[in-house]
């Protein structure tokens, strides 16, 4: 028995993540928690019905082979569990210390928890009743302050916008999101309120209340929502009294008080916005003192005024005239200027006010047309005071005062505030990643990127890596392969390092790339050659831009920039560059919202023609999805499917280079699987199949190291052979026809063909092998390449037939007659076809048996010797 369980006292995210997981895994029991909060447990009175939840009492008498734990790490009690029982974990809250090593754990840092069983429900493209998506949009609502909380995330937007879609009632969720206190609840409210104390800790507000209420069941979160939203601080810490112990919830709105961290002193956990906490066996006041004692060292400072504020601030005299004070705004492009008198402000000169006075051809001075007033902030001010200040007055720029000497040292405006209240997202060269890259290169690599780098910037021309390598870099699995574009002259720029470091240059200056060989570099100075392992040479890119004359053709190029030329590519997390040169080394320039998809798992294209244009990017696009564990995004997907059948029109050398990479990546069977479940493989050739079998077969290839029996050594060195044998595996039980149809499609080169062609006629032969002669099947398998005998080796599942091969590849293929050619000749029989007839019976004879001792080998040879002489051989 599977079952779905949530913790006690649940709130809408648990109820939402149990019915997310039964949707999940249908043949699971989702288990009601025996305690549920008081809006949570309305709901499920009024819409249980069409829930498919069971209460715990009706759990089935069977033993619990596998727990789902949903929104919780911690487990619930259920009889029917043992040690057997398996326990997956799906939650968003930190990962907890101590969990059992055995669990499956899945943590996302989500809004809510909800959100990411609606993202795997979508996969699934179940159709929801419209109480299941209300309920599954309660669940995102609660959890994010319905979208409103900074750890909410784009992801649970999506979510909440797809439940709409399905029918999710707003109305609903408002009733139950905004459920009126009961009257127990009520009184609790009013005490709590009552008690309430403001504390005023690095510069924040925080609100500590106390109350008794043993003798009330009610639960207490509504209450403090409710709470909350009334005293408006940034941290709110609610403890009650109650018969288990003293109950702590807490409540943060400010990412500079993060409430668990402070609730985990206490035994407890949670969010950094939202956290609760029990505590057993002390009374309510010494929990109370403690955390007031505690709080100002888990605080962090709040930002102030003296952070964002401008040094050295422009100010006007009340005699100012209109037109000194509209040249200095034009000049500066200042929106506003304080006015001040004898070293205090006396109003705010705004461009507003001077640009009407010009256009009424006004000639007044500054105190006649400013806003009179002496607001004012200190440097130790918080934005928070700051923000009132300036929603109060209007005033846009605000002059700072240093509280001791009264004198104006700065000036804060609003964009100053708007900048820090709603940070902009990252664009582009304002994440750096310098200390990524210096740890990912080894320091030869570094070195000859730095080399590159300098040259660049002498030339004033911008250098960046772009592509996969920055790709991989913010995924934590770094490549030694980099791409290098430049905004300028590449072949230029190629030639100015080999005057300076040696190496040659080739070029195309049609497509402006160029190619510095390394050999024969020094390291400029006139010093010694130097050597990077693994790197021969170096390629420069122009950036460029490209468009497509007709779809699946080659691209036109022109010159452009750096901008455009990461426009060309295929998905957006391949669109990221870094910035190499002068003093922007190091810098992330993101023009195509790679960073965000990539943090997302998405493989997006840029734009709709994108598969049209080039169909290899529908082959390359399910290689991205699987390799890094991503899901390709739904309109991506669409444009997609709609564009398959424009692989028909692609030549075979471009499909065999994305196989290629496919079959040589070590998920392989993934991206098969996928191939086939998206039918991507029929516009390639119809007789194309995959299933479980090569599933199987295919697991480990990238992994294997065949003994050096098989003759395999030169496909190891070449590093060929996973590619090659996963050919082999996946065309083998194909008919003839069809694995020779499909090598010509693919333009496969001779060497390939023969080993598919030779692995699929042995399979098609494979019984024959197993009732024949030792010397017929050498005979046999003499006539395929190494790789054809290892590919069946591998497919088979005949053990005999795997010994016939084992011993061909170990002993039979090496049995050799004790006498050549030169002993033949000494015999006095000229040269002629005779010699090989000779010496291959010789051979046959050892081979079947019918020789054993180098006494029987001469004495057959002279038998031999007569047939010859006699013309009988």
């Amino acid at each position: 028995m599977h079952i779905i369980l949530t913790h006690e006292q649940a709130d809408f995210d648990a109820l939402a993540s149990l019915l997310g997981a039964y949707l999940l895994y249908e043949s699971a029991l989702a288990v009601l928690p025996r305690r549920m909060n008081r809006n949570v447990r309305a709901f499920q009175a009024l819409y249980g019905a069409e829930l498919p939840f069971i209460d715990p009492r009706d759990l089935p008498s069977e033993a619990v082979e596998m727990v789902t734990l949903v929104d919780t790490q911690s487990m619930v009690s259920v009889k029917g569990m043992g040690p057997e029982t398996r326990v997956q974990v799906i939650d968003h809250h930190p990962m907890r210390e101590g969990l059992p090593e055995d669990w499956s754990v899945k943590i996302l840092e989500l809004g809510a928890n909800t959100t990411l069983l609606i993202e795997a429900l979508r996969e699934h493209n179940g159709a929801l009743t419209p109480i299941q998506a209300t309920l599954l949009l309660l669940g995102i609502y609660e959890d994010t302050g319905s979208l409103t909380y900074s750890r909410t995330t784009p992801r649970d937007l999506r979510a909440a916008a797809y439940l709409v879609e399905q029918g999710a009632s707003l109305q609903i969720a408002t009733d139950y999101l905004n459920h009126p206190l009961s009257l127990d609840q009520q009184a609790i409210y009013d005490e709590l309120r009552s008690t309430a104390e403001h504390y005023h800790i690095q510069g924040h507000t925080i609100v500590v209340a106390c109350s008794d209420a043993q003798d009330i069941g009610e639960e207490l979160s509504t209450i403090v929502h409710k709470l909350r939203d009334l005293l408006d601080p940034d941290a709110l810490f609610v403890m009650v009294t109650t018969r288990s112990g003293v109950q702590m919830i807490a409540r943060s709105t400010n990412d500079k008080i993060d409430v668990a961290e402070v609730v985990s002193l206490f035994g407890g956990g949670g969010h950094d916005r939202a956290a609760a906490a029990l505590i057993r066996d002390r009374p309510l006041e010494d929990v109370c003192a403690e955390l007031v004692e505690i709080l100002p060292a888990h605080v962090r400072p709040a930002i102030t005024v003296s952070q964002i504020m401008s040094l050295s601030p422009q100010l006007l005299t009340p005699d100012t005239p209109v037109e000194e004070a509209a040249r200095r705004m034009q000049r500066y492009g200042y929106e506003g200027y304080p006015v001040v008198k004898n070293g205090k402000v006396v109003g705010l000169l705004t461009r507003r006010a001077v640009d009407r006075a010009l256009t009424h051809k006004l000639n007044l001075t500054a105190a006649s047309l400013m806003e009179a007033g002496e607001h004012t902030v200190s440097p130790g001010d918080s934005i928070e005071s700051l923000q009132r200040l300036v929603t109060e007055t209007g005033w846009g720029q605000v002059p700072v005062v240093d509280p001791e000497s009264s004198e104006i040292v700065g000036i804060v405006t609003r964009t100053d505030l708007l900048k820090t209240l709603a940070p902009q997202p990252v664009v582009p060269g304002r994440m750096n990643l310098a200390t990524k890259i210096e740890a990912a290169l080894p320091k030869d690599r570094l070195a000859i990127l730095k080399a590159i780098a300098e040259a660049a910037h002498e030339q004033h021309a911008a250098l960046y890596i772009v592509g996969g390598f920055v790709r991989d870099l913010l995924l934590d699995r770094p490549s030694l392969d980099f791409d290098l574009v430049v905004e300028g002259d590449a072949i230029t720029l190629a030639r100015a390092l080999a005057t300076r470091y040696g190496g040659r240059v080739t070029s195309h200056s049609r497509f402006g790339t160029a190619k510095w060989h390394l050999d024969e570099c020094t390291d400029g100075n006139g010093g010694e050659k130097f050597f990077i392992a693994g790197l021969r040479s170096v390629d420069l890119v122009s950036a460029r831009t490209e468009f497509y004359t007709y779809p699946t053709a080659l691209p036109t190029v022109e010159r452009g920039s750096i901008k455009l030329d990461l426009h060309r590519r295929d998905f957006t997390i391949n669109t990221l560059a870094l910035r190499l040169d002068g003093r922007h080394y190091g810098e992330l320039h993101d023009y195509w919202g790679g960073l965000e998809d990539l943090h997302s798992g998405l493989v997006r294209v840029l734009h709709s023609l994108s598969f049209v244009d080039d169909p290899t990017r529908i082959l390359r696009a399910v290689r991205f999805e699987q390799r890094f564990n991503f899901r390709i995004e739904e309109r991506t997907m669409q444009l997609l499917l709609e564009a398959l059948p424009m692989i028909e029109r692609l030549s075979g050398d471009r499909i065999r280079h994305e196989l290629n990479n496919i079959l040589a990546s070590r998920f392989s069977a993934r991206m098969m699987a996928r191939l086939h479940g998206l039918n991507l493989l029929i516009p390639i050739d119809p007789g194309l199949i995959w299933d479980d079998w090569l599933d199987d077969h295919f697991e480990g290839l990238a992994s294997f190291n065949p003994e050096p029996d098989w003759e395999l050594s030169d496909l190891q060195q070449e590093g060929t052979l996973v590619r090659d044998l996963s050919y082999a595996l996946w065309l083998i039980r194909l008919p003839n026809e069809v694995t020779q149809r499909v090598t010509k499609r693919l333009k496969l080169p001779v060497r390939l063909t023969r080993i598919l062609l030779g692995a699929c006629a042995l399979w098609h032969d494979s019984q024959v092998l197993t009732i024949t002669s030792p010397s017929q099947v050498v005979s046999r398998l003499e006539l395929v390449p190494p790789l054809s005998r290892y590919a069946l080796y591998l497919a088979t599942s005949d053990e005999s037939l795997k010994i016939v091969l084992r011993m061909y590849a170990e002993d039979w293929r090496k049995v050799v007659p004790r006498v050549d050619g030169n002993d033949l000749k000494s015999r006095g029989l000229p040269p002629g076809p005779d010699y090989r007839l000779i010496l291959s019976a010789l051979r046959n004879a050892w081979l079947d048996g019918e020789i054993s001792t180098p006494e029987e080998e001469d004495v057959f040879l002279e038998k031999l010797l007569l047939q010859a002489q006699s013309g009988m051989v």
